[in-house]
């Protein structure tokens, strides 16, 4: 079935030639092999994708014994990702019972209250980064069995050095196999810390936002319906968010300090629950004090905050009730997890027989959840570029044949990271002002459908 899906154990001190290697397994680097494999002009090239780490085996566990607890890793795929996942037929391997699509968004202001509402058809759906990846990879094995040339994994084996061939120009990436491969293109798909990026020499400019994202899987009170809905509350430490998953489960991020991430990642799991529904409703005043608590490991914490949740939900209306989100009960045991939060972006995303996608090229705080989709529209960008490159009979790896893919991707990418920084500094802070500002602005735009029916193809990309 794999055929030549994973490489030899034949070491040569020849380099291998390729027409294109791709450097790094994740989303955006399966959905490239896919999607060359896929396309009818380009799917007889000569593809290789190289993975540090253990990435088969974990994949094709996946997919035939799939695990009864949702991971931790989870990802929102807007409408716009998806249709290119069907378009390269990925998705149909996805398993979609696994997966949850929602048409509404909360977003409210921790401080003032404010908040704004998103009703639209399928806005985004959730779905564990290991789902797509194995669908992908399915995809890829089907591919292969009707391909002249094979599209090569290699795995558990990590770059070492790039160089060029003096003769070509043309990269020559050494394994730490012991294998090396000189290709026509390379491309990073290879993270924020891009080995593909740093040989090409090409600057990355940002910072960091100073904060953790948090992630758990974690489940609601069985107690009352509600449709499927994507919650985020802004706090001035940063927001926390909880996104549908299937049979009342959902999938945390919350973005705060690194002090407080301390605090939260230390807690046993029936205090790091309750302090998530103590952040879904409590004052930032209360929130301070229960932080104070939870610092000190005071055993009063969960009986604290249940109480103060007490009093403000016997003061909410009925109709308020759907204004916040239900409260959790419990969570899949050791599925907390944390990333630091940057924004970076690439001076360019090509160069002589360079391309770079997704987190190589750009990074972004995760309160929009664009940054799977954003690497996903690399992709497709690329793949176009590619196609139409090969028709014309240029070499793909040249420049001159990569340049429209950053001239359609890095505007449009430059404006996502732009809004999403803006958004996080905008609530980042509780100066009076502002604050009043923001909720006044976030008050009109509620009021303002169509306004609203904009932002939501914008961030849906529909």
């Amino acid at each position: 079935m794999f055929r030549r899906l994973l490489s030899t154990a034949v070491k040569s001190t020849v380099p291998q030639t390729a027409d294109v290697v791709i450097i790094g397994g994740g989303p955006a680097g399966l959905t490239l092999a896919a999607a060359i494999k896929n396309s009818p002009v380009l799917k007889n090239l000569n593809c290789k994708l190289i993975e540090g780490g253990n990435l088969i085996d974990p994949l094709e566990s996946f997919h035939t014994t799939t695990p009864e607890d949702f991971m931790n890793r989870v990802v929102s795929l807007t409408p716009a990702t998806i249709s290119y996942l069907q378009e390269i037929k990925a998705w149909d391997y996805v398993k979609e019972e696994r997966t949850e699509t929602y048409d509404s968004i909360h977003a409210y202001d921790g401080v003032t209250g404010s908040k704004i509402e998103f009703d639209s058809p399928e806005i985004a759906t959730m779905c564990e980064n290991f789902n797509l990846q194995s669908a992908l990879l399915q995809r890829i094995k089907d591919l292969n069995e009707v391909s002249e040339s094979d599209l090569e994994i290699v795995e558990k084996t990590k770059v070492i050095e790039i160089t060029t061939n003096e003769e070509t120009n043309w990269p020559i990436v050494q394994l730490s196999n012991g294998d090396s491969i000189q290709t026509r293109l390379l491309v990073g798909c290879d993270g924020f810390n891009s080995p593909v990026r740093k040989f090409a020499g090409i600057e990355s400019r940002g910072w960091s936002y100073d904060r953790w994202g948090i992630v758990a899987t974690m489940k609601y009170k069985n107690d009352a319906f509600r449709y499927p809905t994507g919650w985020q509350r802004f706090l001035k430490s940063g927001p926390l968010a909880q996104l549908p998953l299937p049979n009342g489960w959902c999938s945390l991020v919350w973005s705060t300090t690194p002090e407080l991430a301390n605090i939260l990642m230390k807690l046993p799991e029936d205090q790091f629950i309750a302090m998530v529904n103590a952040g879904a409703k409590l004052s930032p005043e209360e929130m301070g004090y229960l932080y104070d608590l939870a610092a000190k490991n005071d055993d009063t914490l969960i009986d604290e905050i249940n109480w103060r949740l007490s009093l403000f939900n016997s003061k909410l209306k009925p109709e308020e009730e759907s204004s916040y989100p239900l409260e959790l009960e419990s969570m899949v045991t050791n599925s907390r997890g944390r990333f630091p939060l940057r924004l970076s972006h690439a001076d360019t995303y090509v160069d002589e027989r360079i391309a770079l996608v997704g987190d190589a090229a750009h990074t972004t705080h995760p309160l929009a959840g664009q940054g799977l989709n954003m690497g996903q529209a690399d992709v497709k960008s690329l793949v176009h570029t590619l196609e139409v490159s090969a028709q014309r009979g240029l070499d793909i790896g040249t420049k001159f044949a990569l340049e429209p893919y950053f001239s359609e991707r890095y505007p449009e990418n430059h404006v996502m990271l732009g809004i999403v920084d803006k958004i996080h500094k905008i609530y980042s802070t509780d100066s009076t002002p502002i604050v009043m500002a923001r909720s006044f602005g976030v008050d009109v735009i509620n009021n303002l459908p169509f306004l609203k029916d904009f932002m939501v193809s914008q961030i849906s990309n529909k």
